[in-house]
C-alpha cells in the first residue's frame, strides 16, 4: 500500500528514501512523514485524493463534521442515521444499530440517557431502598 500511495501522490522519491523505508521507519520517522505527505496532500482538494487513492487501490475516504456524516448518501442508503426525539433538543438523528438482522430487526428506541438519569433506578434493581439512595445522594455519593 506504501508503494501504491507514494505513486498516487506522485512522490516515487520517498520510496528511495531510507528513513521511509519499510514500516518501522516510517512510524519512526512519522513527524517528518507527515510534513512529506501533508505537503503533497495539500496540492488537490480532498474529492480530488479521494477519488486518485482510491482508483490506486490506497483505502481512503472523507473526513465529515458530524452533519456531512449523516448527509453522506452511503450513510443515508445504509439507514446508519436513526431518527429519535430527545426531550430537550426535540428530533435529532443518532447512529442506528451496526448490524441489521433480517429475523429480528432492531430499532432505535430513545435517546441516550443524561447523566444520572437512570441510578435511581440501578440502584433499587440491586438491593437499595429509597431511603438508602436518598442518604446516599445526600452524601454526594450519587
Amino acid at each position: 500500500m506504501w508503494v501504491r500511495l507514494c505513486k498516487a501522490l506522485g512522490r516515487e522519491d520517498l520510496l528511495a528514501r531510507a528513513e521511509f523505508t519499510g514500516a518501522p521507519n516510517r512510524a519512526a520517522n512519522r513527524a517528518q512523514l507527515n510534513k512529506e505527505l501533508n505537503a503533497a496532500f495539500s496540492e488537490r482538494t480532498s474529492g480530488e485524493w479521494i477519488d486518485a487513492l482510491n482508483r490506486a487501490g490506497v483505502p481512503c475516504g472523507p473526513i465529515y463534521s458530524i452533519d456531512q456524516v449523516f448527509a453522506d448518501p452511503q450513510v443515508r442508503h445504509l439507514g446508519i442515521a436513526a431518527p429519535v426525539n430527545h426531550p430537550t433538543l426535540g428530533g435529532i438523528r443518532l447512529v442506528n444499530q451496526a448490524v441489521t438482522l433480517s429475523r429480528t430487526p432492531a430499532t432505535m428506541a430513545t435517546v441516550t440517557p443524561e447523566l444520572g438519569e437512570h441510578t435511581d433506578e440501578v440502584l433499587a434493581e440491586i438491593g437499595f431502598g429509597k431511603a438508602d439512595i436518598a442518604g446516599l445522594r445526600e452524601r454526594g455519593v450519587v
